[in-house]
């Protein structure tokens, strides 16, 4: 059984996340809370699993929340989900070590999958571009010659990967994935090299286009 904590303002919301969760027989929601406060107290008494929090609450954000806990040694995997397209909250979330950011209205299944990854230690950015970032690379003309995949991307590789199409920098992706900035331009240029581009916006239009990103 999963003990999860379901941390978010909108009572509507939350009821609507709770129905959904309940869908899987694995979840046990144990608490939930309506502000970053009330949170990060509960959050400590209860000991879950895993925590889903909304990015903006009364009170202290769930970024916020996210900080103090890891101050306080506790390391329990949190999903920050958000409504709006964010991108200083989700470069916020990632350097502060979120388990996955996403978006209110994703499916189940991809909720639940980014709970188990979290479970496993694996982080989820889905989708790890926003809508900005989308319109800023569509309008870049996407009729280029790749060469077709001769292997697949590893799972490192894909979070590097929709981290670059976030518009992080390679210093920032290793500061994300707590690695170093070699290690991280290594996978980059892995990735070109595999995608068969020759720069990060191919690759990220060719991640866009194989389902990676």
């Amino acid at each position: 059984m999963i003990r999860l904590v379901l941390v978010e303002d909108e009572a509507l919301v939350r009821l609507g996340m709770r129905q959904l969760l309940g869908f899987d027989p694995r979840i046990q929601l144990i608490a939930d809370a309506a502000s970053g406060d009330e949170a990060l107290e509960l959050i400590a008494r209860e000991s879950p699993d895993v925590v889903l929090m909304d990015v903006r609450l009364p009170g202290m954000s769930g970024v916020e929340v996210l900080k103090a806990l890891r101050q306080r040694g506790i390391a329990t995997p949190v999903i920050l989900i958000t409504t709006f397209d964010d991108e200083q909250a989700f470069l916020q979330a990632m350097h502060a070590g979120a388990s996955a950011f996403l978006r209110k209205d994703i499916s189940l299944e991809d909720l639940t999958a980014a709970i188990d990854a979290a479970l496993k230690g694996e982080r989820t950015f889905r989708p790890a571009i926003t809508q900005v970032a989308q319109k800023r690379l569509f309008e870049i003309k996407s009729n280029f010659a790749a060469a077709d995949l001769p292997d697949p991307l590893t799972r490192r590789e894909i979070e590097v990967l929709r981290l670059m199409a976030a518009g992080l920098s390679n210093k920032e992706i290793a500061e994300a994935l707590f690695a170093g900035e070699a290690t991280i331009k290594t996978h980059a240029s892995s990735i070109l090299s595999k995608l068969g581009v020759r720069d990060r916006t191919r690759a990220v239009l060719k991640g866009l286009e194989l389902g990676y990103v």
